[in-house]
């Protein structure tokens, strides 16, 4: 089976690798950049993690899920990718680099399944959450998703 070509996008990040990782994986910055959902997670390779949250109907909903690949702090967090009730497998690596006065954020979201349903939506996605970690780590603050 084919598979759908992988998404990559590389941002520039106002802050240390150190704080850019704290903006991954920190329960606070993720509920600020995920509308409320708290990142349940494991931090180990093999460890399990969610983004549970509240849904439309008001009761509590798993949005992502997957598992822990590598988690070398702070350079590479790689991560399993399923998102809602959907049972396809896609994989999530997110690199750091040090700058000189920046930290290079690169996202690749590949391994996807020809007839993955969550392509488009993380296609999207992935750049409005990039969009909202830089604007939170570089000015204390976000803007609502849509």
């Amino acid at each position: 089976m084919a598979h759908q070509a992988p998404l990559k996008y590389i941002f520039y990040i106002a802050a240390s690798p150190e704080k850019v990782w704290e903006g991954f994986v920190s329960p606070e910055s993720n509920r600020i950049i995920f509308s409320g959902a708290e990142l349940q997670a494991d931090f180990k390779p093999g460890g399990l993690l969610a983004w549970v949250g509240a849904g439309p109907d008001g009761k509590s909903m798993t949005y992502v899920r997957g598992k822990v690949l590598r988690f070398e702090p702070p350079k590479v967090f790689q991560y399993t990718f399923l998102m809602g009730q959907n049972d396809k497998t896609s994989r999530a690596t997110i690199e750091l680099v040090p700058e000189t006065e920046a930290t290079k954020v690169t996202v690749t979201h590949d391994q996807w399944a020809e007839d993955d349903p969550t392509y488009a939506a993380c296609a999207d996605g992935w750049p409005r959450i990039l969009s909202r970690l830089k604007t939170l780590l570089e000015t204390g603050k976000t803007f609502k998703p849509h």
